[in-house]
């Protein structure tokens, strides 16, 4: 009993402490501090005059900044103005802010700043940079001109079209010296290039890690073994004769941490698939084949047994790919991410049986020209939460119940049906997809004015392109 009692008391004395040391505020505003004593109206006075003198101090410290800062007066003076224009260029486009910074000299400078620029890549027509009327200095100067342009705005990237050997070796010694040990990623567009001039650029140019080579008609195997180099992760090679098996065997060797492989060759055949080992199978992780019409579903047999770890793959316009193909796909590549077997005529609704069974993460979907596609295999891909993109163009047996089959993927938000037979009824049960932010409805014989607005009113956050 006398232990319950000690106890009481400390705890009585602890909550006294508590409260005398708190001020308590009476009705009038006055303050009532501890032990008791109330403040007079002289302190209460003293202690507001010393609020009011420091609000005023602030006061003016503020009145003195805003009169030190030059804000436009005028609209001239607002044109010129560096706050007003910092967020006036954010409304243009990269094509656009090209055409305004020959506004003035105020505007280039203000424009050639490398944050107007991040992710853009300048392309270079080399045939208009060329001495025409025999005045080389002319050109030269230009020429000059242009290459400090791109160091001044930051890029880390250049294309050039149309170029020659001689094109590609003014560039190289001509480039502002930061600009060249900076570039990583070069591109070379329809150009006359030989396998000495892009041997002779690549060895000048050792920070590219990514290369782009279309239509480049005069590279050869030789001159790939010659140029390639380990640094190298991204490499492209699109429309270009020469492009065969052999070539996949250089890439293989050379490209050790090649982690995105982009293929548009139509004599590569299934031998060039065999090529790719373990050396890929930990990097390799995108991997493109376009409209390379010899592979058939045994060059797929080697690509998910030497690639397991792909996590985008391209078979557009592989027109030899049958549905065991995409059943091997589906089977193996269980990482997949984003698939594309546009312009496969042999799929049909199985393949997409394949699809939804075993790829369960898979988030993008491409099927245009799949014209075996129907409503049955959009069931199937009703099951696939995880799809956010998914594209049916020109698909022409889908039906208005097809769509209602895609109305249960609750989390797409792309999706096209552009050139799809659709009615206006079918369409329109498109606004169940609350999350859709882009929908391609082009060439689509069931749109309508009253159906485009319904569908704007309802899905006011997506984009619809008609």
């Amino acid at each position: 009993m006398s232990t319950d009692v000690s106890f009481t008391k400390r705890a009585a004395a602890e909550l006294t402490r508590c409260f005398n040391g708190l001020a308590v505020r009476g009705k009038a505003g006055n303050v009532r501090p501890s032990g008791g004593l109330t403040a007079t109206g002289q302190d209460l006075n003293a202690r507001h005059n010393k609020g009011r003198a420091s609000r005023l101090e602030k006061a003016a410290q503020i009145r003195e900044y805003l009169s030190a800062v030059q804000s436009p007066s005028t609209v001239e003076d607002l044109w010129k103005d560096p706050g007003f224009l910092d967020v006036f260029f954010w409304y243009f486009i990269a094509r656009e802010r090209k055409i305004i910074a020959q506004v003035c000299q105020i505007w280039r400078d203000l424009l050639y700043q490398p944050k107007y620029w991040r992710g853009v890549l300048p392309i270079l027509r080399c045939r208009e940079l060329r001495p025409t009327s025999g005045d080389k200095s002319t050109s030269a100067e230009l020429r000059k001109k242009v290459y400090l342009s791109l160091e001044r705005r930051g890029f880390d990237s250049a294309c050039l079209f149309g170029a020659n050997d001689e094109d590609l070796y003014d560039f190289v010694s001509n480039c502002p010296p930061s600009y060249v040990r900076h570039l990583r990623h070069l591109s070379l567009r329809c150009c006359n290039v030989t396998d000495k001039g892009l041997e002779v650029s690549l060895q000048n140019l050792q920070a590219v890690t990514q290369l782009e080579l279309f239509g480049c008609n005069d590279i050869t195997d030789a001159g790939l073994w010659a140029s390639l180099n380990p640094r190298i992760v991204s490499l492209t090679l699109a429309d270009s004769i020469n492009i065969a098996d052999e070539s996949v065997a250089t890439i293989t060797q050379l490209l050790p941490c090649l982690y995105e492989l982009n293929l548009q060759a139509y004599h590569v055949t299934d031998t060039a698939l065999a090529f790719f080992g373990p050396r890929q199978s930990a990097t390799l992780i995108i991997l493109r084949l376009r409209f390379c019409w010899e592979i058939t579903n045994h060059g797929l047999l080697n690509v998910v047994h030497a690639l397991p770890n792909l996590s985008i793959l391209s078979l557009s316009g592989c027109s030899k790919i049958t549905d065991d193909g995409v059943e091997l796909i589906s089977e193996n590549l269980r990482q997949l991410r984003s698939l594309d077997l546009s312009w496969c005529p042999r799929i049909t609704d199985a393949a997409l049986e394949y699809i939804a069974c075993d790829l369960a993460h898979l988030e993008e979907l491409t099927l245009d020209r799949c014209m075996h596609i129907t409503d049955v295999g959009l069931g199937y891909l009703s099951t696939m939460t995880n799809l956010r993109a998914l594209y049916l163009r020109w698909c022409s047996q889908i039906r208005d119940f097809g769509i209602q089959h895609l109305c249960s993927i609750r989390c797409l938000q792309i999706l096209s049906f552009a050139g799809c037979s659709l009615t206006s009824v079918g369409l329109s049960s498109v606004v169940q997809l609350c999350h859709l932010q882009e929908l391609e409805l082009t060439n689509c014989p069931g749109t309508s004015k009253e159906l485009l607005e319904y569908l704007r009113v309802n899905l006011p956050n997506c984009m619809i392109i008609e």
